[in-house]
Formats: C-alpha cells, sequence, structure tokens
C-alpha cells in the first residue's frame, strides 16, 4: 500500500521549515516549534490534525501581531521554493490553514494573503470560512480574482466556492442556492488554463447533485461553442451521467441500446478478500453497435446489510463493429476511501444509462 499522506509530515519537514522560518525570523524558537508538534499524541493523529497541529505550534511561536506574522509567512513559503529545499505540494496547505486558522476578523490583509499563497499550496480549503462568515463580500472578491493574471487566484475563485468540495466543509448556502455560484463559472468557463476549466466542471458537477436542471440548462447553452467548453459540459456532467439521467445522456448522444444483446455474461462467483472480481461480457447486434457508454456497477453490501451502489467506467466510443467482447476486473484489495464487508453483492453491466444484466456473487469473509 502507498504511504499514509499525513507521514509527510515528519522530522525532516518540520526541519527544514523551522530552518526557513529561523532565517527569516532569527527569534524562532526550533526546538519549542519542534516539541510543540512530536508530543504524545502525534502518531495518532490524522492528516487534517496534523495540519492545524503544526499550525497552531507556528501560531505560539511567530509574533502575537497577526499582519507581522503573515509577512513572515510570506517570505518564508517564496524560501521554501528555492533550491535547495524546494518544498512544494499538500505539505506547505499549513500557511493558507494559519489564515483560516487566526485571521477570519482581518478580512483585508487575510484575503490578501490567500491569493498570495494559492499558487504554492492551494488556498481552496482556507478561503471556505471566510465564505460563510462574508458571503457576499466573498463573492465579490471571487469576481475580482477570476479576472487576475494569475491561474492559481482564477481557479481559487471557482474551486474555493464549489458547494461540496472534497475534504473540506461544505457550502450550506451554496447547496441551497447556487445562483451566486453561477456567475463565477459564467465568467471562467472560456479560460485559457485547463486547470482553470476543470475547476468549474468540478463546481458543475458539485452543483448537480442538489440542482441537476440547473446544470442540465447550462449543459444545453454551452454545448456546442468549442470543444474545450463542450468537455467541460461534460465533466460537469458525470454525476448525472453516472446516474443514468435520460436528458443528459441525449446530450452527448447517447440513447437507448435496446438492439444490443449481452451474451456469455459471465463473473467470479465467490471473491476472496484482496482478490479480484473478474466479469466478461459480449455485445452484439445486427446493426453497427453504435455510440455507447459502457459502465458497471457494483452493489457493495454495508455494515448494516443494506446495499450500496457505485457506478464505474469500463469504456465509450462510437463502435461501428456489430460485436464487442467486454472483459474487467475489479480488486478487492483494502483501499482507505472504501471498506468492504463480506456477503452477498451484485454486479450489474449498463450500456447508455441502463441496465441490461446482471448477476450476484458473494465477497467471502476474511
Amino acid at each position: 500500500m502507498p504511504e499514509a499522506l499525513k507521514n509527510m509530515y515528519n522530522e525532516i519537514f518540520v526541519t527544514a521549515l523551522s530552518n526557513a522560518f529561523q532565517q527569516v525570523h532569527p527569534t524562532f524558537d526550533v526546538q519549542r516549534f519542534s516539541s510543540l508538534i512530536f508530543d504524545h499524541t502525534w502518531q495518532d493523529k490524522e492528516l487534517k490534525q496534523r495540519t492545524r497541529c503544526i499550525t497552531e505550534a507556528l501560531y505560539a511561536c511567530l509574533p502575537s501581531d497577526y499582519v507581522q506574522s503573515i509577512a513572515i509567512l510570506k517570505d518564508v513559503i517564496i524560501q521554501l521554493h528555492q533550491p535547495p529545499t524546494q518544498l512544494h505540494g499538500y505539505e506547505c496547505v499549513i500557511f493558507p490553514d494559519f489564515v483560516e486558522a487566526y485571521g477570519l476578523d482581518h478580512y483585508d490583509i487575510s484575503v490578501a494573503a490567500l491569493a498570495f499563497f494559492t499558487p504554492y499550496p492551494s488556498s481552496e480549503f482556507a478561503v471556505r470560512p471566510f465564505i460563510l462568515k462574508y458571503p457576499e463580500k466573498m463573492m465579490q472578491q471571487m469576481k475580482v480574482w477570476a479576472k487576475h493574471d494569475s491561474e492559481h487566484v482564477r481557479r481559487l475563485a471557482t474551486e474555493g466556492c464549489r458547494p461540496r468540495l472534497p475534504w473540506s466543509m461544505s457550502l450550506p448556502l451554496f447547496k441551497e442556492d447556487p445562483t451566486p455560484v453561477l456567475d463565477i463559472l459564467v465568467q471562467l468557463k472560456n479560460d485559457e488554463s485547463l486547470y482553470v476549466r476543470r475547476s468549474v466542471a468540478n463546481n458543475l458537477n458539485d452543483i448537480s447533485k442538489d440542482h441537476p436542471q440547473i446544470v442540465i440548462d447550462i449543459a444545453k447553452a454551452w454545448l456546442g461553442q468549442n470543444k474545450d467548453t463542450d468537455w467541460l459540459v461534460k465533466h460537469g456532467c458525470r454525476t448525472l451521467l453516472k446516474q443514468g439521467h435520460p436528458e443528459v445522456l441525449a446530450l452527448f448522444g447517447f440513447t437507448p441500446a435496446q438492439h444490443i444483446n449481452i451474451q456469455d455474461f459471465e463473473l467470479t462467483p465467490d471473491v476472496a478478500w484482496g482478490d479480484m472480481l473478474n466479469f466478461s461480457a459480449l455485445l452484439s447486434s445486427k446493426q453497427p453497435l453504435g455510440k455507447l457508454r459502457l459502465e458497471f456497477a457494483i452493489d457493495f453490501m454495508k455494515a448494516n446489510g443494506k446495499q450500496a451502489r457505485k457506478v464505474f467506467k469500463i469504456a465509450e466510443s462510437n463502435y461501428q463493429e456489430t460485436s464487442k467482447k467486454i472483459q474487467k476486473s475489479f480488486s478487492f484489495k483494502a483501499i482507505s476511501t472504501r471498506k468492504y464487508y463480506a456477503g452477498e453483492h451484485q454486479l450489474a453491466l449498463i450500456i447508455n444509462g441502463e441496465i441490461s444484466d446482471k448477476k450476484k456473487f458473494i465477497l467471502q469473509p476474511l
């Protein structure tokens, strides 16, 4: 298994961080900083807890004046991204996290700091408490950021206001009414940066979970403008496509595949814990198969004895042949994002949003 992400926060990282702070701010107490982090509870802390622990240790070791601390943080993050340290990636999220934790009552300096930090580690998580506290003011700021020269800041304008951003607090006000968010998405839908356009698509996908018709109407309005926007719209409709929404499937040319027969559908009837579920089937037709979106769904056993469905994509194409063999595997190896339970499961083949055939299988207990 890959190493847990939380382990990037280790003694090597904290030492590099301490040295950088001491160079910028000579009175920075390196030993105290380290002792505040690596106490007896450190090993039990998960990723976000470790992030906040380091943030709190920084607060204890930096000047009590917030404005002065932010100035130091800015100098340090620049230094960390220079040779020989060159730290980059999620580990530096402690910088915007400092703003989130201690800057809510310092609006102007904090908003500027979030924009400054976002090209390094994204400020998408840290900006959300500001949106909750200052919704109208922050959405006006998002419109300003949407015109920024930096693609990172423009992305912050859309990623930060996603109603259901993973790993972060949701924004109930936009789950209820996404209208303020739509202004940002319209502004950025033709952005030159794929990084930004992907964020617009992800925001649309979030909105589709609470307001599918809004996204369907947007899809109808935006489709056909250019290939980049077409990709954005389809990516933004991916949840609706997985749900088999007929109107959305039709928008992308996926009509009911009643002309297709399923033959020789086979799958592993009993799967041992950690092994692979293998399945195959033959799609056949008297005419070309046509434009198909091929998926499979597994009804996973839950702890309460009920089942929950998860849909996975197999392939998507315009098939000119009259038959196609599907062969696919699914791993039941342990992963951090899903917990498996022994018992009866079901696998269904889905063609253009409709279940074509299904079979049961057993996941054996450990």
